[in-house]
């Protein structure tokens, strides 16, 4: 918290110097978005509190300065047995040392990650305030997605509306959220400025991309994405609305969205939990290629190191890719044989396994040894695993408990197998850090993918293709149909069967999964709550 405080203290010195009077900072600034149940801790709204007054009290000399600061509030009533607490996600507008006024959130989302109505209770009123003769109406994110709060701003003078915001990212949000705003400017005749945060929290990332509207909805501008920065908007007032203008970063295609999204959950993850460096291992498949792509992206190849464990089915161009690829990134990079390791584990089972025909459990031995290599390489360097998995393996369990999902960071978790061939592909074409030109030898991408546990061993011999998978998984699992809506979609009955009976049966791995980068609107993580122990079958 201390550490937000100095950011804002120097936004605000910074902003002041260029003449600017009225700062807004993003929904829960002082802590950042979510601090989960951190917020039920009365030492937690302690530091905060403690934050907000070292703002307060640091920009008293900036004359005319306003700053709107996001925070957590709120008391603890304790009894002999019970602790009742009420919290409020909370905004404070300070100036010149004073407290202007201050903001409840009154409209608390909970669905998808957001679990608000745990934490907070909702305010009840609105809070309009004036700077240089301007009356500005304050908003907090789902605020501003209903009509109630906004209108009652405008019924108490409001001439410009504000709103905070922590929104996390997923495909196709950014047009989502100007489209929202564009309806409440137009429905309340008042120009919209919208704060967005920026960075990642576990797994959410949230993109920036601030932006300003007009009163009747057309953009003013618009900031960058993914990249921390001051957007300035300059208010000019008009006879009808106050008029206002702002540079204009044009979005980006949903591709680049999903990259700069996955390097940023990867860059924060690790850079704010102190890793030195990540480790993972480097098969010569796409999944892992593609990891260790937005790896050397998110962190520089002096942070990365792949392992490659060959097995006694890891074919020849498997070794000569991921030789390849590890010195087109230039990371660090070691061969680990487990054959003999895989041997001797054969060895010490074969009384157990005698009469019993080989199947997947010595392809698991394998995917344990590596597992367990990894491990013991974090141990002893400090680095952290990631793994390699993506969204479909996750959702049909086609991953090994202990073995490929062994790590502490699952990169590409909501990443569905067809999306990530567009990304490799993307990733081919486009440099955007400047690491490296096309990263991903073609073959990798060409070959047909497996895990290369037994002899001519391809993903589609245990699953439907690709395309098909996650269209189903994608319908049952992000959309809630049902498997008759699924199968009057055009899908066979068969594969549909497949899927959601693999989706059912594999929660209990997911729940030992570690956590990963959330790009879609629902993904294996936070939004995704189903019983292990069920019997409900639609």
């Amino acid at each position: 918290m201390a550490g937000n405080a100095r950011k804002i203290i120097d936004a605000a010195r910074q902003a002041h110097a260029r003449g600017v009077r009225l700062l807004i900072t993003p929904e829960l600034a002082i802590c950042g978005y979510a601090a989960e149940d951190l917020f039920l801790r009365p030492a937690f709204i302690a530091a905060c509190q403690a934050a907000l007054t070292q703002v307060q009290q640091a920009l008293a000399d900036l004359k005319g300065m306003h700053v709107v600061v996001g925070h957590p509030s709120g008391d603890d009533k304790r009894s002999r047995s019970v602790s009742v607490s009420q919290r409020y996600n909370m905004a404070s507008v300070f100036c010149e040392g004073r407290l202007v006024t201050s903001y409840a959130k009154r409209e608390l989302p909970n669905y998808q990650v957001f679990d608000e109505r745990r934490y907070f209770v909702p305010g009840e009123h609105p809070a309009v305030f004036s700077v240089e003769g301007v009356k500005i109406g304050l908003l907090i994110c789902e605020d501003a997605w209903f009509e109630q709060p906004a209108h009652d701003a405008k019924k108490h003078g409001a001439e410009l509306l504000v709103v905070m915001n922590a929104s996390p990212f997923h495909k196709g949000k950014s047009q989502e959220r100007e489209e929202a705003m564009r309806l409440r400017a137009t429905a309340t005749g008042l120009p919209l400025v919208y704060a967005h945060l920026v960075g990642a929290q576990d797994e959410v990332v949230f993109e920036g991309r601030s932006f300003a509207l007009q009163a009747n909805g057309e953009l003013a501008g618009r900031a960058a994405g993914f990249v921390e920065e001051a957007f300035d908007v300059k208010g000019l007032s008009s006879a009808n609305a106050m008029k206002l203008s702002a540079t204009t970063v044009a979005l980006e295609d949903e591709l680049s969205d999903v990259w700069q999204a996955l390097v940023l959950g990867v860059r924060d993850y690790i850079g704010k939990n102190r890793f030195p460096s990540v480790l993972l291992g480097l098969s010569g498949g796409i999944d892992s290629a593609l990891v260790m792509a937005i790896a050397v992206d998110a962190l520089g190849a002096d942070r990365v190191k792949a392992v490659m464990m060959p097995s006694p089915y890891t074919a020849d161009i498997s070794l000569t890719d991921a030789r390849d690829m590890a010195q087109r990134m230039g990371v660090g990079y070691d061969e680990l044989s487990i054959v003999p390791m895989f041997q001797a584990f054969l060895q010490t089972l074969a009384t157990d396994f005698q009469g019993k025909p080989v199947d997947t459990t010595e392809e698991n031995i394998q995917a344990r040894i590596r597992g367990t290599l990894l491990m013991a390489m974090s141990n002893k360097h400090g680095s952290i695993v990631l793994t390699t998995g993506n969204k479909s393996e996750m959702a049909t369990g086609y991953c090994t408990l202990y073995g490929d999902m062994a790590g502490g960071f699952a990169v590409i978790k909501d990443v569905s197998k067809t999306l990530v061939y567009q990304l490799a592909n993307w990733r081919n074409a486009h440099n955007p850090f400047d690491t490296c030109d096309s990263p991903i030898p073609q073959r990798i991408i060409t070959r047909p993918p497996s895990a290369e546990l037994r002899e001519d061993q391809t993903d589609q011999d245990s699953l439907p293709a690709y395309d098909i998978l996650d269209a189903i998984m994608e319908r049952y699992m992000e959309q809630d149909q049902s498997q008759q809506e699924i199968e009057a979609a055009g899908f066979a009955k068969a594969d549909v069967d497949q899927v959601i009976r693999l989706i059912r049966i594999n929660e209990y791995k997911r729940r030992q999964a570690p956590i990963g980068v959330r790009i879609t609107h629902r993904g294996f993580g936070k939004d995704w709550r189903y019983p292990i122990t069920s019997l409900f079958r639609a």
